[in-house]
């Protein structure tokens, strides 16, 4: 199964780099976008300006890798989007690589079905209780002599 990555970011070289190592990585369907598809099943890789862009309401974050600067700020607005990877622009690629099939296996890990809520539609059920001729004896003193 070819999974889908969604390129968007600024720097052609960059995007062209990181599109011909995804190419020889493995079997990826690579999109170039200027603003990606969030609703598509697809891995998104952003810069910080298409990041920007979203206003920070990132659609499925566990599937989103950031590429950016590792300043304070931008790394707090990652982290309050939801996002789990985020990578440095100065990494090499095949650490973005990486970051790029974690996401692709949470994105395959993900349930197609909405999550059940913890509280159950079905009426409690008690649990059965033990007649009296089955309840467990008191332990026996075992002689040793």
């Amino acid at each position: 199964m070819m999974a889908t990555v969604q390129l968007s970011i600024a720097d052609p070289v960059y995007a062209e780099d990181l599109r011909a190592a995804l190419s020889r990585s493995g079997p990826w369907n690579v999109e170039l976008v200027d603003r990606p598809h969030q609703y598509e099943p697809s891995v998104l890789v952003l810069d910080e300006g298409t990041f920007a862009q979203l206003l920070h309401r990132v659609e499925n974050p566990e599937r989103v890798v950031l590429i950016t600067r590792q300043e304070p700020e931008l790394l707090a607005q990652a982290w309050e989007a939801g996002i789990v990877s985020v990578i440095s622009s100065d990494d090499p690629l095949a650490t973005v690589l990486l970051a790029i099939m974690a996401a692709s296996l949470r994105i395959a890990k993900a349930p197609t079905m909405p999550v059940p809520s913890v509280i159950s539609p079905n009426p409690a059920v008690s649990p059965a209780r033990l007649s009296p001729e089955n309840q467990i004896s008191r332990s026996k003193r075992c002689k040793t002599r």
